[in-house]
């Protein structure tokens, strides 16, 4: 699955394989995000609500 995220180094949006999905936080509190990798190997998070988080085949 491909998303979109922002690379702060390059300082511009990418589209980027989504390598795995995460949640971070406490129960009550939960943050969700995908993390991918750009072409030259530095890790990319980006952050998206629930319904697209459980919405997501990775």
């Amino acid at each position: 699955m491909k998303a979109e995220f922002y690379d702060v180094k390059g300082r511009k949006k990418i589209d980027a394989e989504v390598t795995e999905k995460v949640k971070y936080g406490k129960a009550g509190r939960e943050r969700y995000a995908f993390r991918g990798k750009t072409s030259d190997g530095r890790n990319l998070t980006r952050f998206v609500g629930k319904a697209e988080w459980d919405k997501a085949k990775v």
